[in-house]
This record gives C-alpha cells, sequence and structure tokens, in this order.
C-alpha cells in the first residue's frame, strides 16, 4: 500500500521526522497539503516513503502556509494542524539544559494554529505536559491562547500497547476544535486484546540468521518494550536511553548500551546479550517492516526512537475525522 487512496481530509504537518504521526493520520484518511522538518535526513525519510508528499526542509517558526501558494491556493483551508513536538523537559529530565527552546517551539506552534485556523488541531508531546504541576501555567497559556480565536482543549494521555504498539509509552495528546466539533470528539478506546510482546514482535529477526539463542531469548521478553528513548542531539550516540532504561532492556535481555549494526547470526554464543538494529526499534515502534530511513544509524534510530507510533496517531486522527466529518469545506 502506497497511502494513494482517497481521502476525506488534508492536513498539515510540523516536525514531521520519520513519520509515525504522519502515517498514522494518512490511514485515518488525512492528505497532507506539507509535511516539514528541520532535518535533512528526516525529509529524505519521508520522501523514500511517500515521493508523492510534499516534504519542505524548513524551520516551522518562519513558515505561513500563505508564503506557499502552490501547497496552498488561495482559499484552502486546513482539516488538520498536527505537530509531533520536540519533547519538553520532564522531571526525569530535571538537569537538562535549555529546555526554553522547546517551550519556544510549543508555543510557535500555537502562534502557527492562530495564523493558519485549522479546523482541528493535534499537538504530541510527554505525559507531564498533560499532568504535570510544573506545565500548569503552560498549558493555561496554550488554552488561553488558542481560546482567543476559537478553540477549545483537551488534554489525554495515552499508552501506545492500548493500540497495539508492542511498547509501553505513554503520550500526551492535545486535542483542540471549536466548541461545536469538540462535542463529537471522544478519545479512541483501548483495543480488547494486550499488544503483542517483544518476543512475539522480534524473535523472527532474532532467530532468522540462526542464532541458536533465540527461543531461549525470547521466553525473558514476554512483555511489552519499555519506552523507547530517542534521545536528543546534545547526547552521544544511539543507545536505548539513561540508565534505568537499560536495565529494563537487561532484564529483557538485551544489550542497551549501543544500537546494534546486525542481527545475531548462527556463529553468536547461545547465552549473548544481542543489541537491537534500528529497524527492530522501528518494529517496536509499529513502523511497518518496509519502512525505509535514511542516514547514518545515529541518525535513523534518533527518528525512529522520537517518532510517534502510527498506531496511536491513526486511532486519534480517525476521531478527530469523526468529529469534523460535518464540516463544510471550501472546495
Amino acid at each position: 500500500m502506497d497511502g494513494r487512496g482517497n481521502t476525506d481530509f488534508r492536513s498539515l504537518e510540523i516536525c514531521a521526522g520519520a513519520g509515525g504521526l504522519s502515517l498514522g493520520l494518512e490511514r485515518a484518511g488525512f492528505r497532507p497539503l506539507a509535511l516539514l522538518d528541520i532535518k535533512a535526513d528526516s525529509c529524505r525519510t519521508l520522501l523514500l516513503n511517500r515521493p508523492h508528499w510534499p516534504v519542505l526542509e524548513q524551520d516551522f517558526t518562519s513558515f505561513l502556509p500563505e508564503d506557499q501558494p502552490d501547497l496552498f491556493p488561495s482559499g484552502t483551508h486546513i482539516d488538520l494542524l498536527a505537530a509531533g513536538l520536540p519533547r519538553l523537559r520532564s522531571t526525569a529530565t530535571a538537569q537538562r539544559k535549555d529546555p526554553e527552546k522547546e517551550v519556544f517551539l510549543l508555543q510557535a506552534a500555537v502562534w502557527l494554529a492562530q495564523a493558519a485556523l485549522p479546523h482541528a488541531i493535534l499537538f504530541e508531546n510527554i505525559p507531564d505536559l498533560a499532568e504535570s504541576t510544573s506545565y500548569a501555567e503552560t498549558r493555561r497559556w496554550v488554552e488561553n491562547s488558542l481560546a482567543e480565536v476559537g478553540y477549545a482543549v483537551v488534554w489525554k494521555v495515552l499508552d501506545a500497547q492500548d493500540y497495539g504498539v508492542p511498547q509501553v509509552r505513554r503520550q500526551t495528546f492535545m486535542v483542540a476544535m471549536n466548541q461545536r466539533h469538540l462535542q463529537r470528539f471522544a478519545w479512541p478506546d483501548p483495543l480488547p486484546s494486550p499488544a503483542s510482546t517483544v518476543a512475539e514482535t522480534l524473535y523472527p529477526t532474532m532467530a532468522e540468521r540462526g542464532w541458536t539463542g533465540a527461543l531461549q531469548w525470547s521466553l525473558g521478553a514476554a512483555a511489552p518494550a519499555p519506552t523507547i528513548v530517542g534521545g536528543s542531539d546534545n547526547r552521544g550516540g544511539a543507545d536505548l536511553g539513561p540508565s534505568g532504561s537499560k536495565r529494563k532492556w537487561a532484564r529483557m535481555g538485551i544489550n542497551g548500551g549501543s544500537i546494534g549494526d546486525r542481527l545475531p547470526n548462527h556463529d553468536d554464543p547461545a547465552d549473548m546479550m544481542p543489541k537491537l538494529t534500528v529497524p527492530q526499534v522501528a518494529l517496536l515502534q509499529g513502523f511497518p517492516a518496509d519502512w525505509s530511513l535514511h542516514g547514518r544509524k545515529t541518525s535513523t534510530y534518533r527518528q525512529i526512537g522520537n517518532a510517534s507510533p502510527p498506531a496511536v496517531g491513526e486511532a486519534v486522527g480517525r476521531r478527530i475525522a469523526q468529529a469534523l466529518v460535518q464540516e463544510q469545506r471550501p472546495a
């Protein structure tokens, strides 16, 4: 499937990254008018998988749809502004420097919404944005700023494992619409069946090159993955996150000290702790196996690790589409 099926709604996505949210929204029926990301590797990843998508390598803080008349002809209205924004500082990373940049980008996304006036807005970020008192003032600013131009706002923390993703991944989603449409919006219900485990998801790749330890390894990985931590450009090479995350991976028989360059094979000891490859991490994020990535290992890992799992974006996107279905849009 190449994503060219009929769609009813038009979207603008900023901070598109590897395309996790983009893919989910495509499945939910949204056709992108433009997708923006500041990183060249991310833009190439998007185009490798969807050559027909209008991808712009551009800082969204200096972007206005009216400046791109080829993509946004006069009279074009945007059904959804979507953004998987750079992660705000959480209580677990309290010592990280310069969180002001991430807060500024959240504010800039709100300013873009005020200028573009889409029918709906979808932002994704860390759970603390919805739950922590540390971000109460930020939430009020977002809500008040969007209320000035007619939007009502709701927040919800969703766990990706509730939507079939083989990973414990709690994410904040913010949805904003006018009050009439928001009354028709409901958050997606969790799926009735549990998500696949790490073993179920990765055993075929662990065994495909004849590693004799694959079956024994799978017995210790019979649960969803810990939260995948993509990290930032301010850190070193690609790994599975801070010490606490690496301990969780170790209990599943995974060496989280770095990302692997190859799958285990018949020459490897049966009792070794394999490293995950980037394609394996992508499977745990819920990307399809044929999703191509552009860049070197650290770049591709961070693209995947910082992505929003497609299944969650699809679930929320479908509910947004249902709320908007009676909207009268310009031709």
